[in-house]
């Protein structure tokens, strides 16, 4: 049910109950409609006092409370719009997925899942709004790499370009934590608008050479993607940087103000929060031979019913009653393994979706996984072998390559958002922030 309903059932049951001599309050308001759906009030307060939580933590100042509020109403309206998108696509996050992806961030950042879920009850979010949170951040990154990557095309050209660069500049590369102010434009923008833009970029940088928190300004003015973070958008390498930021920024420091600089989403204006000297590497690559079973999930077989077949045959080759390879050949629905009885052959871990990597990565030789899920269905892995290659050239390729891609996807994320904006009915509610459609 989506929160429109809600908001339409919580009204009905209000005036089912209401009584001549009391006013019933609701208990939720509207601040934004958004194509079929709502953004309530609880959850734009829920996220203010989730960036509150965070910034002093951090120590960081924060803008006023109108133009928190309002930069949250932003973010929530472009979750909107995607959730919106990816439920028409029948995209979705199953709940094991979900429980796979809380014990994988656990594991990598050496906490327990009880352990994140106390820093979140600490954050002020219950577990089930944790998991609501993890789901969406899973459900807008699967949506975001299957309408975007399709946008991206790179050349055999691109990439040798690229490894000659990364040559000529040798492997003791600096990175910079950068940040970002984006004073958006749109497509075609007007003199007047070009002019706006322009003046309120002069007037953002001559306060922050004055001394203005460069994070706090973010937060209030930014229409970047990073806003909420202060406009901080990590520690990244010359090569990984979005063009416009890469040629800005290798020729400044820690502290600069760079700008105003202008792209297709508007005008920029940048910092170098800090800068990290990269350390010299010998390049090796670690690469894995898997086999599979495979099981789709579809009207004849219920996901309950996918997984209790893979236990099924786990506890049989756990037996040695059978071998993976035989009940793959018999059973597994991925058509390329299933006739070399499941055989993946040697491949990097990174090569397959994020969580058949993240299982494959941390099994044992000979050993079996539990079933799981995928993006694809229902897994069964054993890693048959491991090995460490000397992958020089062809790891300084597959880099170059996704140094190109990493760069043009966030460009074309943020090009593919303001579309989706652009098409999208979105009415403020809440006449403190805005007032009639944007």
């Amino acid at each position: 049910m989506n929160k429109r309903c809600k908001q339409l059932l919580l009204a009905a049951s209000v005036g089912l109950f209401a009584v001549s001599s009391q006013a019933v309050e609701l208990l939720d308001n509207v601040v934004a409609v958004v194509d079929k759906d709502v953004v309530l009030e609880s959850q734009l307060t829920g996220l203010v006092n989730q960036v509150k939580s965070s910034a002093n933590s951090a120590g960081q100042a924060l803008p006023n409370e109108q133009a928190l509020r309002k930069q949250a109403l932003e973010r929530l309206i472009l979750e909107s719009l995607q959730l919106q998108l990816a439920e028409r696509l029948g995209l979705r996050i199953t709940d094991t997925q979900l429980e796979q992806a809380i014990a994988n961030v656990a594991r990598s950042q050496g906490k327990t899942a009880e352990q994140l879920r106390a820093e979140a009850k600490a954050d002020g979010l219950s577990y089930s709004q944790f998991r609501e949170q993890v789901r969406n951040e899973i459900l807008l990154s699967e949506l975001a790499r299957n309408q975007v990557r399709r946008r991206i095309n790179i050349s055999d050209q691109e990439v040798k370009q690229v490894v000659q660069m990364m040559s000529e500049q040798g492997q003791n590369q600096s990175r910079y934590r950068v940040g970002n102010i984006l004073l958006a434009l749109p497509t075609d923008p007007s003199n007047v608008q070009l002019r706006d833009a322009s003046q309120q970029a002069e007037q953002l940088i001559k306060q922050l050479k004055q001394g203005a928190d460069f994070r706090q300004l973010a937060i209030a003015k930014s229409a970047g993607p990073k806003a909420l973070e202060g406009g901080d958008w990590g520690l990244l390498g010359i090569n990984e940087m979005p063009s416009l930021f890469s040629q800005a920024v290798k020729n400044h420091g820690k502290g600069d103000i760079i700008g105003p600089l202008r792209s297709g989403a508007g005008v920029h204006i940048l910092t170098i929060f800090d800068v990290e000297a990269a350390t010299q590497q010998t390049v090796q690559a670690v690469e894995v031979r898997a086999r599979h079973i495979l099981l789709k999930p579809s009207i004849i077989m219920s996901e309950d019913k996918a997984q209790s077949l893979l236990n099924e045959y786990a506890n049989s080759i756990r037996s040695g009653q059978a071998t993976l390879a035989q009940l793959a050949e018999l059973h597994s629905e991925d058509p390329g393994s299933a006739i070399q009885g499941g055989d993946l052959g040697w491949s990097a871990p990174e090569v397959y979706v994020s969580s058949f990597r993240d299982v494959v990565s941390q099994l044992k030789v000979g050993e079996l996984s539990e079933p799981f899920r995928s993006e694809h269905g229902w897994h069964l892995v054993k890693l048959e072998d491991k090995r460490v290659v000397d992958a020089t050239e062809q790891a300084t390729e597959q880099k170059a390559y996704q140094l190109i891609f990493n760069r043009r996807f966030t460009e074309e994320v943020q090009t593919w958002l303001d579309e989706l904006k652009d098409e999208a009915y979105i009415r403020i509610v809440d006449t403190q922030l805005s007032n009639g459609e944007l």
